[in-house]
């Protein structure tokens, strides 16, 4: 297209300069633009059917051409000193304003845009573009789901873009004339000054150029168009609500209800919080509203919802990103399903902007993020006597945690839900803190309250922060207060667990197939080359420990204790890969045998989840499931004192202490008590597993819960065994095991 514009116009001038012929036809081309309106007497004619696209094609074109014939590279040419000069964008921008003839505002966005994106001069310097462009901004967004979205979008893409390669022209965009006088004259070896450009703007024209016929003409169509004498450059330069236009632009692009604009408009503030820069991001994050117009809409979503939302709704909601903000269509439909994709979409926007933007923008918004949905929206909720509200917002929390992949929004969170007090809460002072009001939920009169908050916890397990962990676990297990000191080493297993306070220990569970050995072995370390004998002590003692009156798995040929090996290998992996640059110790911290025994606490969640454990056989059927997750997801973190507390049943406990094992321990000896009161136990208990499995239709048993609830404790136990041998084997984990009993390695 330009070669050929450049041959016809070579072809035409002759021997004369081509650059004079150049300029004479750019202004020709505005001539006819500017005639239009002072001839035009139909203001019903759409702009399509005018001559005006035409003519602004032709500018563009020449504009280019020349800037591609310059011998000197950054010098600007005659057509475009004529543009500058003439303040053709001004008008052009008027003429956009009015919107005559009609669809000439969409004329007017493309051509700016091409204009910045074509045309390799540092235009946005002058005061002559950038201020019809801060114009342009505040006119696009002024409408939402203008017929102009497309156009308005490609213009504040490009804009992004020449910002993104200078940063410095985000001042010059957001800020406008007030910049001009505070800037440096650091640029004068690259562009023309500001000031003057500015200069050149208001008092000179180009030496080439015509009379002031254009000038005048320029007024008269600004004026005919708009019904009253309002030339561009009379209007205030740069409004309070200017200095956020192109961010506030683009977030009423990233609300259209048209997918590709939204998504247009949402890359293009992504790379406007990109901007390499440090001062750039610092005047975004600290004097621009960026992050407080970013935040208020994700808050405003938020509202948008319903107040009540079902858990598994919300967690059937997981998969939903930025870039696709629905559920998938076969999902079945819920009040509330839109509200929900629309927060959760733009939650993982505002994750993805912090993970992508600049250091200081993004710990900005974090801030920002944490304290106006976290703090000031969601806390309320979490604190409220509702329990549809508590369900609500404990669910959207633990989806959001869900989808949390940024470092610094995910140090934010973890603030807000854990604090960041250095010291165990000690166990008689329960703080009123978030924290431990969470925990409480756990244990809530409302077993579905305690199922969400229990998730809540399983998802803020699985997240790279190590706070998590040491706040809610190791704080309370450092010093390995919960070992005996100073005691001799117990002779057996059994009285290293008062097996003989509970009576049908022995004629019930240890005849049942527990042959403990004759002296406990501590769990061998990381790595350690004998170890074999210990880890195959301590998984028989978890795969024994259920009695066999009580065991289904063996009748229906699906141990699944080979499939738990499987699995707990790849959750292994992964949380130590989480975990390696933490700087764990490989063992535990020696013991002192002559330090006087202080009391130990577990701490508020671990006594929480064991005293839920306890009570395994008097609970629903989904809330145990939900227990053993989190306890099984606890036992996986690859430290000492976790292992050691968790998974080691030898461990030699220190008076009024209790384990995991030691309350699996009490929990069997209650079960073994209850079995003699349950006729047909093994009947029954075989139907309610092959209930749970979908084997057989479900039908209401008396003791069903009871029943539940000891298939729930055979898999548990099946679970911690794998779990314990794929984190402390001796040479890796055998994932080919197949044991050829039950309770044997």
């Amino acid at each position: 297209m330009l070669s050929r514009l450049g041959a016809l116009l070579q072809e035409a001038v002759g021997a004369r300069e081509p650059s004079i012929d150049l300029l004479q036809a750019f202004v020709e081309h505005w001539k006819g633009i500017t005639h239009y309106y002072i001839e035009s007497t139909d203001e019903n004619t759409p702009v399509k059917k005018t001559d005006i696209p035409w003519r602004l094609r032709q500018m563009l074109d020449i504009l280019v051409y020349e800037e591609r014939q310059q011998d000197v590279a950054g010098e600007a040419g005659p057509c475009l000193e004529y543009l500058l000069q003439h303040k053709i964008l001004e008008t052009l921008c008027t003429l956009g304003k009015a919107e005559y003839p009609p669809g000439m505002r969409q004329q007017v966005f493309q051509f700016f845009s091409k204009v910045l994106a074509q045309v390799q001069h540092p235009l946005l310097h002058y005061l002559s573009v950038h201020r019809p462009v801060q114009k342009l901004l505040r006119l696009g967004g002024s409408v939402a789901g203008s017929l102009t979205e497309k156009e308005e979008v490609q213009f504040t893409s490009v804009l992004c873009s020449k910002i993104q390669q200078d940063p410095q022209l985000l001042t010059y965009i957001l800020e406008g004339k007030k910049m001009i006088g505070r800037k440096k004259l650091s640029r004068e070896s690259a562009v023309l000054p500001d000031d003057t450009a500015c200069h050149r703007d208001e008092d000179h024209s180009h030496k080439s150029a015509p009379d002031k016929g254009p000038q005048t003409d320029r007024e008269r169509c600004e004026a005919r168009a708009l019904n009253s004498p309002l030339p561009a450059e009379t209007e205030a330069p740069d409004g309070g609500t200017g200095d956020s236009s192109l961010i506030t632009s683009l977030l009423g692009l990233c609300k259209s209800k048209k997918s590709r604009v939204a998504l247009k408009a949402q890359e293009s503030l992504l790379l406007l919080v990109s901007v390499a820069s440090p001062a750039a991001a610092t005047y975004l994050a600290q004097s621009s509203p960026c992050c407080a117009v970013i935040t208020e809409h994700l808050c405003e979503l938020y509202r948008a919802m319903p107040a009540f939302l079902d858990p598994a709704d919300i967690a059937a909601s997981e998969g939903i990103s930025w870039r696709l903000p629905s559920a998938p269509s076969d999902e079945a439909s819920f009040p509330g399903k839109e509200a929900l994709a629309a927060f959760l979409g733009w939650f993982d926007y505002c994750d993805h902007l912090i993970t992508e933007a600049h250091a200081v923008v993004a710990e900005t918004l974090a801030k920002v993020v944490a304290q106006k949905l976290f703090v000031e929206t969601l806390q309320p909720q979490l604190w409220h006597v509702s329990e549809q509200s508590i369900l609500t917002s404990t669910a959207l929390l633990t989806a959001m945690l869900r989808q949390l992949r940024s470092r610094v929004l995910l140090q934010e969170a973890v603030a807000f839900l854990l604090g960041t007090g250095q010291q165990p809460a000690p166990a008689e002072d329960n703080p009123r803190t978030l924290c431990a009001h969470l925990i409480g939920h756990c244990d809530h009169l409302s077993d579905e309250i305690s199922i969400a908050t229990l998730r809540l916890f399983e998802e803020l397990l699985q997240k790279p922060h190590e706070w998590i962990i040491r706040s809610l676990v190791l704080c309370n297990l450092e010093g390995r207060l919960y070992v005996a000191r100073g005691s001799p080493e117990p002779e057996n297993y059994e009285d290293t667990l008062d097996l003989e306070e509970d009576p049908y220990f022995t004629d019930g569970f240890l005849d049942s197939g527990l042959q403990p050995p004759a002296k406990p072995h501590p769990a061998p370390a990381i790595g350690s080359s004998d170890g074999r004998t210990a880890v195959t002590e301590i998984v028989n003692s978890f795969l024994c420990l259920v009695p066999e009156e009580a065991k289904t798995s063996v009748f229906l040929d699906e141990t699944g204790y080979d499939t738990y090996v499987h699995d707990a290998y790849g959750l292994f992996q992964e949380c130590s890969s989480r975990v390696a640059h933490w700087g764990w110790p490989l063992g535990p911290a020696p013991l002192d045998p002559h330090e006087p025994e202080r009391p130990f606490f577990e701490g508020h969640f671990l006594q929480v989840l064991f005293d839920r454990m306890a009570r395994i056989l008097d609970q629903p059927y989904s809330l145990n499931l939900q227990v053993t997750s989190v306890l099984s997801r606890l036992a996986l973190f690859p430290h000492p004192h976790i292992h050691e507390y968790l998974l080691d049943p030898y461990i030699n406990l220190a008076p009024g202490c209790r384990s995991l094992f030691s309350v699996l321990v009490r929990v069997i000896g209650d079960l073994m008590q209850r079995i003699q009161r349950v006729p047909q136990f093994p009947g029954k208990l075989l139907l309610v597993r092959k209930q749970l499995m979908g084997q057989v239709p479900g039908e209401q048993l008396d003791h069903q819960t009871l029943l539940q609830g000891v298939v729930v404790l055979e898999e548990f136990c099946k679970e911690l065994a794998a779990i314990a041998f794929v984190k402390f084997p001796p040479h890796g984990p055998h994932l080919n095991l197949s044991p050829s009993q039950e309770g044997q390695v």
